[in-house]
């Protein structure tokens, strides 16, 4: 799974790496987004606009929101099966911007977090679904999930899963507002080679420990 991740880079520079693309003006440096967060993401709504969604996709069908509090990931080899994701897998995917993310090597029963990064340091997009959820009264939100599937060899060693990363070729194909049943060859792992980790220190294991020396080497 993906449980945390990272998008500490300016706007300027988010700008840079996703040519063609709006963003917000102005957004805080995040190291340690949890789930229920907030999170920068691009919906396939055709205006090619980031904006904030909250981390836990909540089905549009769902009758409360208590959804959020699992739906974190869907499974790429399954999202036109999942009858919580395979509508959204059809009609409402976007790209979730991050710079890098964190898993947990379990060894001898202890839990060590990594920080998982692009060698070049640049941010990138994580595949994911999004949904805009009607409670009974009215109010509205917009929730999503990221994807993931089998590890490269970069993250093989940490855990079984990693999320799926798109290259920038892949964009334009995922957020094609039309509906979709042609994707399943984009859920793939990213090139291992492009990618390195280190173990970072259990600060990240406390949402509410949000800075900058949760991404640094514990070595």
């Amino acid at each position: 799974m993906c449980g945390r991740f990272t998008l500490t880079v300016n706007p300027a520079d988010l700008q840079d790496a996703f040519a063609g693309f709006r963003f917000p003006a102005q957004f805080a440096p995040r190291f340690n987004i949890a789930p229920s967060q907030p999170l920068l993401a691009i919906p396939n709504d055709g205006q090619n606009a980031a904006t904030f969604f909250l981390w836990g996709f909540v089905p549009s069908w769902a009758k409360d929101a208590a959804f959020d509090r699992k739906l974190i990931n869907a499974r790429g080899e399954t999202l036109a099966e999942k009858p919580s994701f395979k509508g959204a897998y059809k009609y409402k995917r976007c790209l979730i911007l991050a710079d890098g993310f964190y898993e947990w090597q379990t060894k001898a029963g202890v839990k060590t977090p990594h920080y998982i990064f692009m060698k070049s340091r640049q941010p990138f997009a994580f595949a994911g679904l999004w949904s805009n959820w009607e409670s009974a009264d009215g109010s509205a939100f917009k929730t999503c999930a990221i994807i993931t599937t089998e590890p490269n060899d970069v993250v093989a060693p940490i855990h079984k899963r990693m999320p799926v990363i798109f290259p920038r070729a892949a964009y334009r194909q995922w957020l094609d507002p039309r509906s979709r049943t042609d994707l399943q060859p984009l859920m793939r792992p990213y090139p291992a080679e492009e990618m390195e980790a280190h173990p970072v220190s259990t600060l990240v294991n406390n949402a509410a420990n949000d800075r900058a020396e949760c991404v640094v080497p514990d070595l």
